[in-house]
C-alpha cells in the first residue's frame, strides 16, 4: 500500500490547534482501513472554515475504517488545484473538496471524475455537474431571509425606507452572488431602501470588511443597515462604526452563526442578527461514506437555516453547550 500523508485521528487535539495537521501514515495504520477519503479545502484561516475542519475531522473519529486525508489550500486557487491533483495521483476512494473559486477548481474537479473518483462538492458549487454531490446550504434562500429581515427592519413591506452599506464576500464566488441576489430579491422592490456601495468585496475578512466601513463611514452622514455576507465582515463593520460612535445607529446583520463568534455578537448586542449557514464537512463525510458501501445517494442536500436574534441568541448558545 502506498504511504500517504493523512491526518491522525488519535492527535485530534493537536490537528485543531493548526485546524489541519499533516502526520506522515504508518502502513500498520492504514492497513486497518477500508476507505481512503480525500478533502481538499479552499483556506483554514476563515473561522467558518476551521470550524468546517473540526466538524468533518470530529466525524471522520466516529468511522475507524476511514482514513481521512486534509489539505489547506491556503486561500489560493492555484495550490488547492495542485492538492486536488495530488489527492488525484493517491488514487483516493473518494474527494470532497470545498473550492475556493468555482470556475477556477472545475477542471481539476472533471480530473477527478474522469479519473473515476467520486467528487462530493461541499458548500461551493464548480462549473459542471458530473460530480456524485453537492452538500451545502442555500446560500439565495439565506439572502432572501435576510434581506426580508433587512426590509422589516427598515419599516415593513411597501414601507421602508433607510440605507444599506453591503459587503460581499469573494466577488469570484457563487456564495457571495447567491447572498447578494437573494438579499436584493426584497430590498429592490422597495423604492425607500437605498444602497450606498457598489460591490465592495472583504473577501470574507474582518480587517478588509473594517476598512471598507470606515471608508464608508467618512462618506455617508446616515448608515441604517450594514449586511456582511459573513459574521466577521458583520463584525469588522460594527467595530469600524464603534471607533467613531456610531455603532448604536446601525443594524448589522451577518450570516454563519458560529456559536463563539455571530450567536455571541448577538447576544452581546453587537450584531442584530446571524443566519445559520452550516458547516457540510460532517454530512458530506457521511454522504461519501454511504455512497462507498454501495448505498444510493441525492444528488443535492441543502441543509437548513436559522434566524439568530437577541431573542433566542442564548437558547442557541446553550443548545451548543456554551
Amino acid at each position: 500500500m502506498k504511504r500517504r500523508e493523512f491526518i491522525r485521528l488519535a492527535a485530534f487535539a493537536a490537528a485543531l490547534a493548526a485546524t489541519t495537521a499533516f502526520l506522515p501514515g504508518g502502513d500498520a495504520i492504514a492497513q486497518d482501513k477500508k476507505w481512503t477519503i480525500g478533502f481538499s479545502q479552499a483556506t483554514t484561516i476563515e473561522p467558518w472554515r476551521a470550524q468546517f475542519n473540526k466538524d468533518i475531522i470530529a466525524e471522520a473519529a466516529k468511522h475507524p475504517e476511514v482514513e481521512l486525508i486534509v489539505t489547506d489550500g491556503e486561500d489560493k486557487t492555484e495550490k488547492q488545484v495542485a492538492d486536488v491533483e495530488n489527492l488525484i495521483r493517491q488514487e483516493v476512494d473518494a474527494l470532497l473538496v470545498s473550492p475556493k473559486e468555482s470556475a477556477g477548481l472545475t477542471g481539476v474537479v472533471q480530473q477527478a471524475i474522469d479519473a473515476k473518483i467520486p467528487v462530493f462538492v461541499l458548500d461551493r458549487n464548480v462549473e459542471t455537474d458530473q460530480y456524485t454531490q453537492f452538500v451545502g446550504g442555500d446560500n439565495k434562500l439565506i439572502g432572501r431571509a435576510a434581506g426580508e429581515y433587512a426590509v422589516e427592519l427598515l419599516g415593513g413591506p411597501g414601507k421602508a425606507e433607510g440605507t444599506i452599506v453591503e459587503i460581499w464576500g469573494g466577488m469570484g464566488t457563487q456564495p457571495a452572488h447567491d447572498r447578494h441576489d437573494g438579499f436584493h430579491e426584497f430590498t429592490d422592490k422597495e423604492p425607500g431602501i437605498k444602497h450606498l456601495l457598489d460591490q465592495q468585496s472583504g473577501d470574507w475578512k474582518q480587517d478588509e470588511a473594517y476598512n471598507i466601513m470606515a471608508t464608508a463611514l467618512r462618506n455617508h452622514e446616515e448608515i441604517d443597515i450594514v449586511y456582511g455576507h459573513n459574521d466577521p465582515m458583520a463584525y469588522g463593520a460594527y467595530l469600524a462604526a464603534k471607533d467613531v460612535g456610531r455603532e448604536k445607529d446601525i443594524k448589522f446583520i451577518g450570516i454563519d452563526a458560529l456559536p463563539g463568534e455571530g450567536v455571541t455578537w448577538v447576544k452581546n448586542g453587537e450584531l442584530t442578527a446571524t443566519f445559520l449557514y452550516a458547516t457540510p464537512g460532517a454530512e458530506g463525510l457521511r454522504q461519501a461514506i454511504k455512497h462507498l458501501n454501495g448505498e444510493k445517494v441525492e444528488k443535492t442536500i441543502t441543509l437548513p437555516t436559522e434566524k439568530v436574534t437577541a431573542e433566542n441568541a442564548e437558547a442557541v448558545l446553550k443548545e451548543k453547550g456554551m
